[in-house]
Order: structure tokens, then sequence, then C-alpha cells
């Protein structure tokens, strides 16, 4: 891909899902403290959805949704890894779990803190994240 993008892989522990995404060598990612992403350590890359690509597993993928039901949180049904999802901030993108990469060489990840326990507050300032770039 052109325009200082490269496609990284990356998937689930047990290798039945996997996925590329199109990141700059320099990305903003966020670690976030809602229930969810306390308690599974998810640190989100989101990118927009020409940028994101599901290579193997679409099969395996079990989804699970709560509250508003908007955010499409999708796993292994096997190993119970979730790699990536469509996040409800970015439902015109994917957010891609960072330590599901399979490397990171070579890439710069800024890691900002996200208070998503005060979602309804915060959730406007990602909206950017799964725009293309002008």
């Amino acid at each position: 891909m052109s325009d200082g993008f490269a496609w990284r892989a990356g998937g689930c522990h047990c290798g039945g899902v996997r996925f590329e995404a199109a990141l700059p060598a320099q990305v903003e990612a966020q670690a976030c403290n809602c229930s969810m992403c306390a308690k599974t350590g998810f640190v989100h890359i989101i990118v927009p959805e020409s940028r994101f690509r599901l290579t193997a597993g679409a099969d395996r993928l079990a989804e699970y949704t709560f509250n508003t039901r908007v955010a499409k949180h999708l796993f292994c049904a096997e190993c119970g890894v979730k790699s990536f999802y469509r996040p409800r901030s970015n439902p015109d993108g994917w957010s891609v779990n960072a330590r599901c990469l399979d490397t990171v060489e070579g890439l710069e990840i800024r890691i900002e803190a996200f208070d998503g326990q005060n979602w309804e507050a915060n959730a406007a300032g990602l909206a950017h994240l799964s725009k293309e770039p002008a």
C-alpha cells in the first residue's frame, strides 16, 4: 500500500483467525479503562474500513455484544482471543488489538490513555481515527 502505509499481519492465539491492517510507521493507540478493555488488555489501533482485511477464519469468529449492542466484539471461538472488533465509537472502521500484531518491529506505537469508563463524554474524540487521511 502506498502513502506511507504498510500491511501488517496479526491474529488470534491459535492462528485460526488472521487479519491485516494497513498502518503508517507511527500509530496512535488507546489503552481504555472501560470494563471490557480493562479485563481483556485490549490496546486499540483504530483504522478505516479500507485499511483492514480479514484473511482467514471468518467461520471461526463468534460475536459478543452488550449494553447498546452496537459494538461487535468478535473473538476466535477456538482460543477466545479478540484480535479486532467493530467499535461503537467508530462503526465505519475496525479496532485492531496492537497486542495481536505478529510484529511491531519498525512500528512506533504511541499509547494514550482513554477514559472509557466515561465513554459517552469521550467517544467523540476517537471519531477521526476511522476516517481516511486527507
